[in-house]
């Protein structure tokens, strides 16, 4: 008599949906290159429906009071200048103030040139005039959206662009520099599709040693790539995108459709080693390698999801691109690459010597049975552990010395030095700091509410401008009254008085020196904001309550990926102290990164070499944002490391073996991805753009870093110093963990390929289809 039959548990999603991708795995491939086609038609128009954004901060005080003044004054940040150079004389001569004024009059009547004023109609300014007396200014604010004004300067630019027989005529001001920013990050956009394509394939082909694999992988990257630029179109339809997410969609779509097809690629080979047939490889592939793509996808979407709770839309473009980079990856990485898989089966297996496909040995030198091989990962492993501190201690050292410079971080605003040196805007603006004793286009606007413009108020007026003045940084107060510099009155007003006129409110023109606008801008917008009813304005206070903005929200930020990426890594192996250590030693690894990023380009060091100017601080947005990048990507390497230690230490309970098994399984692939990330990452390196470079270089030093001594060293002796605490948690955890979690680990009571196994799983077919 046989006892009763039990159910047979139903698989795992993952497992059915293996089974699904190797069934139907013609429809599918072929329903994936018609993604592929479509997205290309979409990603087409992408580029021309981004757009540019300013650094500003919706909602604060600076805005507020360019609302104001736009309103009520009909002024603003004018962000256009031309710099009129006398061939002979001074811009005071006869001859040179009638061109002067003439251009004036031609840059005012150019269509989407909101207003214009110069030197010569402000009543010969100080501001406006070189110390030699051979330049002055004509000044311009742009109508429309920071889009619209930059695309008429493309125009514009060039038309005013001019060599005379009496002046030469040149283009600056915050909008020139930014618009020739962005053409020449699409330039670089342009120039990294070039470079990076054939250096994956080439870097791919020596991981595989198999054209297929080679070409499949760079395929799924390249797909990631083209639907994500397809859902940002869709996502400009709903709100702003800026130009610069097109970049990062480039590079991480390329190295996260490679580090997930790494890994789905890498554990199909193991299974086929296995002696699975090709359709069973496939479903196990997905059940297992699924579910660490799906986790590690989990982190970096959440790392990179934090960016929106900043309120620009400059962070939150990245953040929309890189989400969907994630979710085209994952997709590739589930769905389209296991019908690949399925049809090509054997023919992506690594050859053996004799031009075969191997069927012993993976390519970290692991057999393909699950158990140790005791390839070089194993033995660095099983040394690591032996000797923690001997080992530990100074991969510490070395990396706490590599972030020490993170120390001296200072975050300051964006000028022209991010572009290269020879850029025509910034040409002009070195001329401006090095000719100028002020710098007009960066006048602080500071209104004063209640205080009608009018001449019956010229006291109080006037005691406003003098008080003004008197601030440590102030170069000129220009107001209703006249001019004022250092408590004293030092011009009558003229015709241009009266742009402060109002019925209601009045305003000043507050001009800083150079070094009050580099420098001492917060003190002296603390200064001027310390005057009694006044609102402060124009780009320098736009640029201060961005910054302030952004560092006051980042402990939320910072919080929230903490948390979530904690609670994802608990979900994964069931520990508390794991995801803890791993969030350690990712924080470890941003130190570094941001210590490179302060040596590099706010202490200068370097920068001969790698062609940029150090202005002596940091804009923070960038930092930021390559921190959410780079804290997802560490996660992402901690996720496909964790995996495999785990799956050997549920099958085996043994914590350094499974330690050392999982480094040998994971490090070469990790390894391999990182190698393939940073090259891409690599290609903007030698971008004209700083914040372009800065994300090159900060990201490969990251990413190799994390790959090496972080993932080589500091996991193993770790996780031996912490021994079985490692996948210790509290019972009401370990319970949640019972019901909630999920691990990679699949049960296998009944060997691979026995009849019994095949029943219990629905397995009926040997082969897929070919």
């Amino acid at each position: 008599m046989t006892g009763p039959l039990r159910p047979v548990a139903r698989p795992p999603a993952l497992q059915r949906w293996g089974r699904v991708t190797a069934g139907r795995s013609r429809l599918l491939v072929r329903a994936g290159l018609a993604l592929a086609v479509l997205g290309l038609v979409l990603a087409a128009g992408t580029m021309d429906r981004l757009v540019l954004s300013r650094f500003e901060s919706p909602g604060s005080e600076s805005l507020r009071t360019r609302a104001v003044l736009e309103e009520e004054f009909g002024t603003g940040t004018p962000g256009v200048l031309l710099m009129v150079t006398a061939a002979r004389g001074t811009v005071d001569d006869s001859a040179v103030a009638a061109e002067g004024r003439a251009l004036e009059q031609e840059l005012a009547r150019q269509e989407g040139v909101a207003e214009a004023a110069s030197y010569w109609s402000r009543g010969h300014s100080p501001a406006m005039r070189s110390a030699d007396g051979r330049r002055a200014l004509v000044i311009a604010r742009m109508s429309g959206t920071v889009t619209e004004a930059r695309a008429g300067l493309a125009d514009l630019s060039p038309a005013f662009t001019r060599d005379g027989a009496r002046v030469s005529v040149r283009v600056g001001g915050g909008d020139e520099v930014f618009r020739q920013a962005a053409e020449q990050a699409r330039k670089d956009f342009l120039r990294a599709e070039l470079i990076v394509f054939p250096l994956v394939l080439l870097l791919l082909f020596a991981i595989y040693r198999r054209l297929s694999a080679a070409f499949l992988t760079l395929g799924m990257g390249l797909f990631s790539v083209v639907t994500t630029l397809a859902l940002l179109r869709g996502v400009t339809y709903v709100t702003d995108v800026s130009t610069f997410a097109a970049n990062l969609a480039l590079v991480m779509g390329i190295g996260l459709g490679v580090d997930y097809s790494l890994f789905v690629i890498s554990r199909f080979r193991e299974e086929l080693r296995a002696g699975r047939p090709v359709a069973d490889a496939v479903e196990h592939t997905v059940a297992r390698a699924g579910r660490t793509v799906a986790f590690s996808g989990l982190t970096v979407v959440l790392s990179l999801a934090a960016l929106l709770l900043f309120p620009f839309p400059f962070l939150r473009s990245f953040a929309y691109a890189g989400i969907a980079t994630v979710l085209t990856s994952v997709f590739a990485a589930l769905v389209v690459l296991p019908a690949a898989l399925a049809r090509l089966g054997p023919r992506v297996a690594r050859p053996s010597a004799d031009g075969r496909s191997a069927g012993s040995r993976s390519a970290d030198g692991s057999s393909g049975d699950g158990r140790s091989g005791g390839g070089w990962w194993h033995g660095t492993a099983r040394r690591m552990m032996r000797r923690p501190l001997l080992y530990g201690i100074p991969a510490l050292a070395v990396l706490l010395g590599l972030a020490s410079p993170a120390l001296g971080l200072t975050f300051g605003v964006p000028d022209d030095r991010v572009l290269p040196a020879g850029v025509s805007s910034r040409v002009v603006q070195q001329e401006i700091r090095d000719h100028f004793a002020a710098e007009e286009m960066d006048a602080i606007q500071v209104l004063r509410p209640g205080q009608a413009g009018v001449p019956g108020n010229g006291a109080a007026i006037e005691a406003t401008a003098l008080e003004l003045s008197r601030i440590p940084g102030i170069h000129q107060v220009d107001a209703l009254t006249g001019s004022y510099a250092q408590g004293r009155r030092i011009a009558e007003p003229g015709p241009s008085a009266a742009r402060f006129s109002g019925e209601r409110d009045t305003w000043y023109s507050v001009v800083a020196t150079h070094r009050g606008l580099d420098r001492d801008i917060d003190r002296v917008l603390a200064g001027i904001r310390a005057v009694p009813g006044v609102q402060v304005g124009g780009y320098p206070a736009e640029l201060s309550d961005f910054r302030n903005e952004l560092t006051g929200r980042l402990p939320l930020v910072l919080g929230l990926i903490l948390v979530t990426t904690f609670l994802v890594l608990f979900l994964m192996t069931g520990s508390v102290l794991l995801p803890a250590k791993a969030m350690l030693l990712n924080t470890l690894s941003m130190g570094v990164m941001a210590g490179v990023l302060v040596w590099i380009f706010q202490e200068g060091h370097l920068s001969g070499v790698l062609g940029f100017t150090p202005s002596g601080s940091i804009e923070p947005s960038i930092p930021i944002l390559m921190f959410c990048i780079a804290f997802g990507l560490s996660m992402d390497y901690e996720v496909f490391m964790l995996a495999r230690i785990k799956e050997e230490y549920d099958r085996t309970g043994d914590n350094l073996g499974a330690v050392a098994t999982g480094l040998e399984r994971g490090g070469p692939l990790i390894t391999s991805a990182a190698v393939v990330l940073a090259a891409s990452f690599a290609t903007y390196a030698s971008s004209g753009i700083v914040f372009l470079k800065m994300l090159g270089i900060g990201m490969v030093a990251v990413v190799l870093i994390d790959a090496t001594l972080i993932r080589a060293v500091l996991v193993p002796v770790s996780m031996r110093l912490a021994g079985r605490a490692n996948w210790w948690a509290p019972a009401p955890l370990r319970a949640f963990h019972a019901r909630f979690g999920i691990s990679e680990s699949v049960s296998a009571v009944n060997p691979p390929g026995s009849a019994r196994w095949r029943a219990q799983s629905g397995e009926t077919r040997s082969a897929v289809p070919r």
